[in-house]
């Protein structure tokens, strides 16, 4: 299949002088030439942004959701060509690709129905407050690799649902179903609202210093966070960084581990672990930990295996990257080396029959050392550490690391006693007795080293507006 790919600067098509391609994780062959924009492209789109936030920044709320309802549309009759390509370059397989093209016509559609009307915030004998929402101006949206029409579109949404124009950069590591997704939604809405830019580091540096540029909703590492948030403060723009998660799952003894067992694997092995809420710490309870591990590895064994074969339906595929693969074939290194007790997978030579692709064994670590790699530090990929507790204070305290205030996890048959400890835990969404999944409509946001502010729910739109208040006197 062989595709063309444009940057899109005021809905017009940009090819470029220099271009750089991908590599499909899965068999590892080189993709699509794909253009990387040039400093006059950047400046345009900035320049595009202004002009047209002249008059979308005028439109009401109504007209705005109309137009996302259009853009549902057009994500859903493009929908096969789009999770074609998302699975070429994530490696996803044909049904995990659909699951994200889906997700993003859901994100659309929610936001075509929820949005930011005025309120009263006050109101006496004397005086009535109302406060309204009006549009930062231009959102520059820094986006990652793991999930890219997701995690692009809910940036493009929240922006455009308030007012504001936006100006996407993908990952360089998945450009091209979102410079794809944004080249068919041309049309749509006026030129210079929706436009998009492939670049690497540079480019992004550029998004955040740019005074043109008045919002940066970042998602990535939260070293590279820390220095978005430093850029952004020379211009006083506003920032929203989804940042790692080493997200901790606690098991209580009373969990239901017929519910738990798959819930957990799932929390760990969906999309190989690269999932930014991903269980990626399991503390077991030492009364039922021998069973619970076991029943554990056999899930694992059964339902997350390698498929070399991408139309297989299946959740577990290959590292997106090589970069990351390197990584996480480190982290499990490390654990071979340092004795510890990997009760399955571990291979990360060969891993595939043809021996190709970035794939890594689905592998679950016995007891590691707390202070091991495989426990202190995020994996982003197919190795879940399970460690045992007795005591409820120090399991939490384990639990609650700088990098892990993303997301969390309990099990446990009695709900309040898993909403109390939910509670303890320091992280920005606790899911009980479910994994890790984000709601469109909920507040998603990350603690300490996991992020500053957030996306999602009507909290999340407010991070996409100046609230303005209105004092009329009676």
């Amino acid at each position: 299949m062989q595709l063309q790919f444009w940057n899109i600067v005021n809905d017009e098509l940009r090819g470029s002088e220099k271009s750089h391609t991908v590599t499909d994780p899965r068999t590892e062959e080189e993709l699509w030439p794909c253009p990387v924009a040039s400093t006059e492209d950047f400046e345009d789109a900035v320049a595009a942004a202004e002009r047209a936030f002249v008059g979308w920044s005028k439109t009401s709320l109504a007209e705005r959701q109309a137009l996302l309802v259009r853009l549902a549309d057009n994500i859903k009759e493009h929908g096969e060509e789009l999770a074609g390509i998302l699975s070429r370059e994530t490696g996803k397989s044909t049904i995990l690709a659909g699951i994200d093209v889906q997700a993003a016509i859901d994100q659309s559609l929610y936001y075509s129905k929820h949005g930011l009307e005025d309120e009263v915030q006050h109101e006496d004998d004397r005086s009535r407050v109302v406060a309204t929402h009006i549009p930062i101006g231009t959102v520059g949206a820094i986006c990652p690799w793991n999930f890219p029409l997701i995690l692009s579109n809910i940036k493009i949404v929240s922006s455009l649902v308030t007012g504001n124009c936006v100006i996407v950069k993908p990952s360089p590591f998945t450009p091209y179903a979102v410079l794809k997704h944004i080249e068919l939604a041309r049309g749509i809405f006026p030129p210079g609202v929706l436009q998009v830019l492939n670049g690497g580091a540079e480019l992004g540096a550029a998004m955040c210093s740019h005074p043109g540029i008045h919002k940066i909703s970042f998602t990535g590492q939260t070293s590279t966070g820390k220095k978005v948030m430093a850029a952004c403060a020379k211009t006083l723009k506003k920032v929203t960084l989804e940042l790692a998660g080493n997200d901790a799952c606690i098991v209580l003894p009373d969990a239901d581990l017929d519910q738990a067992v798959p819930s957990v694997a799932s929390g760990g092995f969906f999309n190989a672990g690269q999932v930014c809420v991903a269980s990626k710490r399991i503390y077991v309870h030492e009364s039922i930990y021998e069973e619970f591990l076991e029943r554990l590895v056999r899930e694992v064994e059964e339902k997350y295996r390698v498929q070399e074969d991408g139309t297989v339906p299946s959740v577990f595929g290959p590292v997106d990257n090589k970069t990351q693969f390197e990584i996480v074939k480190g982290i499990i290194e490390d654990c071979k080396q340092r004795g510890f007790d990997i009760r399955t997978g571990g291979k990360t030579v060969g891993v595939a029959r043809s021996g190709k692709g970035f794939w890594l064994e689905p592998t679950v670590v016995s007891r590691p050392d707390e202070g091991s790699l495989v426990v202190q530090e995020e994996q982003f990929g197919p190795v879940l550490p399970v460690l045992g507790w007795s005591d409820e204070d120090d399991v939490v305290r384990r639990a609650n690391l700088a990098n892990a205030g993303l997301g969390a996890s309990v099990y446990s048959r009695d709900v309040k006693e898993a909403e109390r400890v939910a509670r303890r835990l320091e992280a920005g969404s606790v899911w009980i007795n479910q994994s890790e999944r984000p709601n469109f409509a909920a507040y998603f946001s990350g603690i300490k080293d996991s992020g500053f502010g957030g996306e999602m729910g009507r909290q999340g739109l407010l991070s996409y507006a100046y609230t303005k208040c209105l004092h009329f006197t009676k």
